[in-house]
């Protein structure tokens, strides 16, 4: 079994950042690729960013590229997203997840194994 933590949401304008920490326990946190997603009201969830299990590879939405950076700390067990140039449609619930298995964690199905209890980001324009 996996624990994983959020921290970080809360309540930001347009053009603002924010950077969400997820924290890992109960397993090697490095055999572990990581994902971060998210699920605004009304909406599926969907997939934000990814990172491989040494960091040396990450895929993003195209809705956040060049905005959002994706990284882990195998030392300290957490992972990571700093989200820049927040915008409203970046409001939702964001939720980290752990797979042993990458195209889960790239939003392939099945899902992955191992979700957090998610964090609230709100963007006011």
């Amino acid at each position: 079994q996996v624990q994983l933590v959020e921290s970080g949401g809360g309540l930001v304008r347009a053009g603002e950042s924010l950077r969400l920490s997820c924290a890992a326990s109960g397993r090697t946190f490095s055999n572990y690729y990581m994902g971060w997603f998210r699920q605004a009201p009304g909406k599926e969830r969907e997939f934000v960013a990814a990172i491989s299990r040494t960091g040396g590879l990450t895929r993003y939405a195209d809705s956040v590229k060049g905005r959002f950076t994706i990284s882990r700390d195998n030392a300290q067990n957490t992972l990571y997203l700093q989200m820049n140039s927040l915008k409203p449609e970046d409001t939702a619930l964001y939720y980290c997840a752990a797979d042993v298995n990458y195209g889960r964690v790239v939003g392939g199905s099945p899902p992955p194994d191992y979700w957090g209890q998610g964090t609230q980001v709100t963007v006011s324009s």
